[in-house]
């Protein structure tokens, strides 16, 4: 028998919220191993949420912020001829959602200086609203898209 990977079929939803994204996002926040400090992080970050937007529910301006953030379209590279091409190319639902939530992590990880979960908190606030480094970051990936329209016959 090979490895065990993670897979979605395993993929139980969080404690909390019963909510499978929740779950994944905390995987994909946690350390090391460290699954109880990244799930912490999370809830305090949902729970900063519900302190900023009391008439919202925290884990629906979780949901909507990961559903702002991701991409429709991406750029790919691809050689044709010795030359290299950025053809843009639609995005599957499961590599949107990884996308998103690599993007958010990063957008606070870049981040220093303040707890995690108050970052965490800044960055869903900000996408759910539409701004913020990830919303930036998506916005960028749909531009260079756009430019590269040209290129779109180069799709495979």
């Amino acid at each position: 028998m090979g490895r065990i990977t993670s897979s979605r079929s395993q993929l139980k939803p969080d404690p909390k919220y019963d909510s499978v994204l929740a779950s994944k996002f905390i995987n994909c926040l946690m350390w090391d191993g460290k699954k109880t400090i990244a799930q912490a992080v999370f809830y305090d970050a949902l729970d900063e949420i519900k302190r900023r937007l009391p008439d919202q529910e925290s884990i629906g301006v979780f949901s909507q912020a990961i559903e702002n953030v991701k991409p429709q379209i991406e750029v790919r590279s691809k050689r044709v001829g010795g030359a290299s091409y950025q053809v843009p190319m639609q995005v599957s639902r499961q590599r949107q959602q990884s996308l998103a939530i690599r993007w958010l992590l990063t957008a606070i990880r870049d981040k220093k200086g303040r707890p995690t979960h108050l970052k965490l908190a800044d960055e869903l606030c900000a996408a759910f609203n539409r701004e913020g480094a990830a919303m930036t970051k998506r916005d960028n990936t749909h531009r260079m898209a756009e430019a590269n329209k040209a290129f779109a016959h180069f799709a495979w």
